[in-house]
Formats: C-alpha cells, structure tokens, sequence
C-alpha cells in the first residue's frame, strides 16, 4: 500500500491576493492591446491619429497614462494602505475599471472579449477579496487598549540606558 502524501497549505493574506490579480489583469491588459496592433483597421486608425472615437494627442495619452497608472499602483497600494482604506479603494477601484473593460469590449473582436472576461475576473475577484477581507474578532485579537500611556520599548542588547 503506497503513502499518502499530504502538503502543507498556507493561508495567503488577502493583500498578496489582490495584488497578484491586480498584476494579472495589468497583463491580460497590455497582451490584448499589443495584439490589438497585429489588426490592419487598428494600424490604420492609429496612422490616422485616432483611436475608436478619440483623437490621439497629448489630452488623450495623458488620459490612457492616467487611466493605466492607477491599477499599476494599486498592485502596491494594496500592499500598504491600512486595512479599511485598502478595502474602500480596491472595491471602489475594481468596480469602475470592471464596467470601463466591458464598456470597451462592445463591438470587438473575439480576441479582445475574451481578455475582457479574464480582465474582468480578475477585478471582480479583486472587489470580493476585499470586500470579504477577514475580520479579527475580540476573542482572537484580545482587548484593544486605547489609553495615552505606552509600554516601554525595552533597549537594544548591550545598549545601557
């Protein structure tokens, strides 16, 4: 009879989670739009200096710039944001972007509906991870102490005070 062989399993805070997907819909994004340039109608649109119903000037490359930074930096926000904040914006943030990915998918090819659905599961796994981020309660946090007074830092060793 052959062992059983058993793996260890890790919970993975919420924050590396949504990060991660973050990171993964960034990708999807940039794949879909690089191979969007293999396309003869979109190569000639942008020879033409539009894009869809946009002119392509400084207003509208700053604009994609912009609208491109925020979920880059969001893949590090939700790393570093306190809790309720990280929350707040993830949602917030996942939903917006959600429903810009599916506006933009309308009328295009397959190619670019498919990397819309991946993009849009990853946002929406971004909004449940944080909407669901685990809560502590009392029992396993302990009672917060809220008073002015500070327990006092013990000093480095060999440090004298």
């Amino acid at each position: 009879m052959a062992a059983t062989t058993h793996y260890q399993d890790y919970r993975i805070n919420p924050r590396i989670k949504i990060a991660a997907l973050w990171t993964a819909m960034l990708f999807v994004f940039v794949y879909v739009d690089l191979f969007s340039l293999y396309r003869s109608d979109v190569r000639a649109d942008i020879a033409a200096g539009k894009i869809a119903a946009f002119t392509i000037g400084q207003g509208y490359l700053l604009g994609v710039t912009i609208y491109v930074l925020i979920p880059s930096l969001m893949v590090f926000l939700s790393l570093v944001l306190p809790v309720r904040l990280a929350r707040m914006v993830n949602v917030v943030a996942a939903v917006v972007y959600a429903v810009t990915v599916a506006g933009s998918a309308i009328g295009e090819w397959s190619y670019f509906i498919l990397g819309s659905v991946a993009e849009v599961a990853a946002l929406a796994g971004v909004a449940y991870y944080a909407w669901t981020w685990p809560k502590v309660t009392e029992a396993v946090a302990g009672p917060v102490d809220e008073s002015p007074a500070r327990t006092p830092v013990p000093a480095e060793p060999g440090v004298h005070e």
